[in-house]
């Protein structure tokens, strides 16, 4: 064995400190006092939502040290170096051990603490640097064009961000790119082939540069305990102990680095099956449900007690669970450690705006009425496209809410986007939106944006021509930027076809038309979750029904977009909490609202066709486990536009799974009343 150095690492001090008598039993319930006190070995510890995970963790971690584990044979994974850091402040509480002297944080971190000190080992110099994603996509960019030089000038092909994304999913679920391609990026298949060269030629620029992106910490630190076999023992023997929180969402590499450290088998993975969610981010379900076999003699031991929600909400929980495939899931069931309150409630309205109408009145009632603080209230939904209407109701009823799931609806780029190319053509004298549209053609910035269309004004005048037809002529195709003439035809003939549409069909079918004319082609170069953002447009369609005439339809989309972004709301104001089911995972509220919860919705049309539950069940499990006191349930019956299944939705199959005696319907009077 080599003599390894650590430097002056806190975590390889080897003095004892006196740890203060923690009274374990008393501070424990029974499942967590058994995972805590375990002897070492592997164990897998089924931590059910919001049954006490990081309790857990953070006293096995006390507990060790109370056996007399020095904290630098302590290893503690996690995916936030804000979980590492409380875990390892409330550790110092309960036995006076400073964070520093355990090696503690995300995968991440901890990849690039060890390539700092044995990266030479595996060819990696100790001053490497690490590029931010900016830089990536910037030497991606110079790698592609070394092996072509026109692969980004093709509109449709992804440009050096959603390119990069593609490539990182491969690394990061060691997937084959075409693999990668077919299953998460359809809109890539018919170019995937060229994508390897691409690959190959980042890698070898980066090494030339002596820097690493952000997973090449995963990648090469699993390279690290591979091929450098003395690394790879020192660091066995070193950790006596790895701890891993939130173990469902790992991926591939994570959990071959977990497997490699842990190859004495001492090792505890916390986590939750029906809570792994993140499939699009890489995580693998088999990881944990295939940890017993890859760690032999594997002791699960299943946290079940609830201390969040009432056991109506948790019997209800439990019927989602009990639904799963048998054998695709570990048993478990959630235990109330709360008294009764009220079932579930399951709510049918006519279409969005009611469903919004009857959501709203509820929670001016718990806040009015009940004395509920709008920060303990969340509208939980699938997708962002479906809370639209939401959050107009909530915008004209003047209450404050917060997106915790990014910007307002109207706010997204490639919402505003669309927008913009519906009112240049409506009104073509409307240059903020033509410059909008412009500089997303190659090599088109504001300039040359304004000399186009004070060329085209000219031939329209000139000729007495309508603005848009007078795009496409040769006067002004002059003044088109060279990179931008490929695109320019399909540019002006989109336009051109959206103004049709306008001057001869409703406003709903305008918008379908810009959708799937340049703008839908743009996209697909533009965005990696293109399919997804293709959804949300969608959504415009339907609003658009409410309308017969396009100027209406403009008009209300600008007086709600100022509406529901001019006011600023301050981090001390009480606020509803409008998110994504992805977002509110590990938080909890009084009260929850799902919306959407039909057929098409939740799960969506792509998962239906797919044919693939599963994650979507577990999404849904973890959105009514969100809830402490009460959860609501909600379902347009008409659909804002028509689906596979037509205009006519019916509940959600995670609902009618279940039986009815779980939940009760609530109906709304045409008053909303309930």
């Amino acid at each position: 064995m080599p003599d390894f150095d650590l430097g002056s690492s806190p975590a390889a001090d080897t003095h004892g400190s006196a740890i203060p008598p923690i009274d374990f039993r008393a501070l424990l319930n029974d499942e967590q006092f058994a995972a805590v006190t375990a002897p070492p070995g592997p164990l897998l510890v089924l931590a059910g939502a919001g049954s006490g995970k990081t309790r857990t963790l953070t006293y096995r971690v006390a507990y060790l040290l109370s056996q007399g584990v020095k904290p630098g044979e302590i290893l503690l994974l996690t995916f936030t170096n804000k979980a590492a850091k409380e875990m390892l402040h409330r550790v110092q509480d309960l036995t006076g051990y400073e964070p520093g002297r355990f090696w503690g944080g995300t995968f991440h971190s901890i990849g690039n603490r060890a390539l700092r000190i044995y990266g030479e080992a595996i060819g990696l110099p100790r001053n490497f640097t690490i590029l931010d994603a900016d830089e990536s996509e910037s030497l991606l960019k110079q790698a592609v064009e070394s092996v072509d030089k026109t692969f980004f000038k093709e509109k449709t092909n992804p440009r050096p961000g959603p390119l990069f994304s593609v490539l990182s999913l491969a690394r990061n679920t060691q997937l084959s790119l075409a693999d990668t391609v077919a299953k998460n990026f359809p809109q890539y298949t018919e170019i995937a082939g060229r994508f390897p060269a691409f690959a190959a030629a980042y890698e070898k620029k980066k090494r030339e540069d002596k820097v690493a992106d952000y997973d090449d910490l995963l990648e090469l630190w699993l390279k690290l305990l591979t091929d450098a076999p003395d690394v790879a023992q020192y660091f066995n023997h070193r950790f006596r102990h790895v701890l891993v929180d939130e173990y469902q969402d790992t991926n591939t590499i994570q959990a071959q680095i977990v497997d490699r450290l842990a190859q004495h088998h001492r090792v505890m993975a916390v986590g939750d099956d029906a809570q792994c969610i993140y499939s699009w981010r890489g995580a693998d379900f088999e990881n944990i449900m295939s940890f017993p076999a890859r760690h032999p003699g594997t002791v699960i031991h299943r946290i079940e007690t609830n201390y969040r929600s009432t056991p109506e909400i948790l019997a209800f929980a439990n019927g989602v669970l009990n639904a799963q495939p048998k054998g695709r899931h570990f048993d478990k069931e959630l235990r109330a450690a709360r008294k009764h309150g009220q079932k579930p409630a399951l709510i049918q309205a006519m279409d969005d705006r009611e469903q919004a109408a009857f959501v709203l009145k509820r929670i001016q009632s718990l806040i009015e009425d009940e004395g509920v603080s709008p920060n303990e209230i969340a509208v939980l939904y699938r997708s962002h496209f479906l809370a639209l209407e939401m959050q107009l109701a909530l915008t004209r009823a003047g209450i404050s809410y917060t997106i915790t799931s990014g910007v307002k609806f109207f706010e997204r780029q490639h919402v505003r986007d669309l927008i913009a190319v519906l009112n240049f053509v409506y009104n073509p004298a409307n240059t903020s939106a033509w410059h909008r549209i412009a500089i997303l053609l190659p090599k088109v910035g504001e300039k040359g944006a304004a000399k186009i269309y004070a060329a085209a004004l000219d031939h329209a005048r000139l000729m007495q021509q309508n603005f848009v037809d007078a795009l496409a002529t040769d006067d002004v195709l002059s003044k088109v930027a060279k990179d931008a003439k490929a695109d320019w035809p399909n540019f002006c003939a989109s336009l051109k076809q959206v103004y049709d549409a306008m001057n001869d069909s409703k406003p709903s079918d305008a918008v379908a038309v810009a959708i799937d004319g340049w703008y839908g082609d743009y996209m697909k170069g533009e965005y990696a979750d293109y399919l997804d953002r293709l959804e949300e447009l969608k959504g415009l369609i339907g609003f658009a029904g409410q309308f017969t005439q396009m100027s209406d339809f403009l008009a209300q989309i600008m007086l709600l977009n100022g509406e529901t972004s001019e006011r600023e709301i301050h981090p001390d104001t009480e606020s509803i909490k409008l998110t994504t089911i992805h977002q509110a995972k590990g938080l909890e509220y009084d009260v929850v609202f799902l919306i959407g919860a039909a057929e098409g919705q939740f799960p969506g049309y792509r998962t239906i066709e797919s044919g693939d539950f599963e994650e979507e069940r577990r999404l849904f499990y973890v959105a009514v486990t969100r809830a402490k006191n009460e959860l609501y349930l909600s379902y347009p019956r008409v659909a804002s536009r028509p689906g596979p299944g037509g205009m006519m939705l019916a509940p959600s199959r995670f609902i009618m799974e279940l039986p009815d005696s779980l939940y009760d319907e609530l109906k709304i009077k045409r008053s909303y009343g309930w």
